[in-house]
């Protein structure tokens, strides 16, 4: 079998004016950490899959856990692309593990 290791996306915008609002929005934010992803920037997560299958799985998972209101986006790239990021300010933070490598303990 083989892998291709592909990336999702989640970007996302939602309203924090209510109490209710931001209940939605903490709600959201943690069924994306618990799924799996991990946080770029604000209102933007990522998580890397096997293939189009797993991915479709994950997006599935993401309709039905959206928000009410607000707007969320999904955007799906290769693991190849992924690593083609241009960073114009900043760095990559090297403390989170979010590649494809395996690492085997002894």
């Amino acid at each position: 079998m083989s892998y291709r290791f592909m990336r999702v996306l989640v970007f996302f915008d939602l309203p924090t004016d209510t109490a209710n609002d931001k209940r939605e929005y903490r709600k959201f934010r943690k069924m994306l950490i618990k799924t799996g992803f991990v946080m770029m920037q604000e209102s933007v997560y990522s998580k890397i899959v096997l293939n189009s299958t797993a991915k479709d799985m994950v997006l599935d998972i993401v309709r039905k856990n959206k928000p009410p209101e607000g707007l969320v986006q999904a955007l799906t790239i290769t693991e190849k692309q992924f690593a083609g990021i241009d960073f114009i300010v900043g760095t990559r933070h090297g403390d989170v593990l979010d590649t494809d490598e395996r690492m085997v303990v002894l």
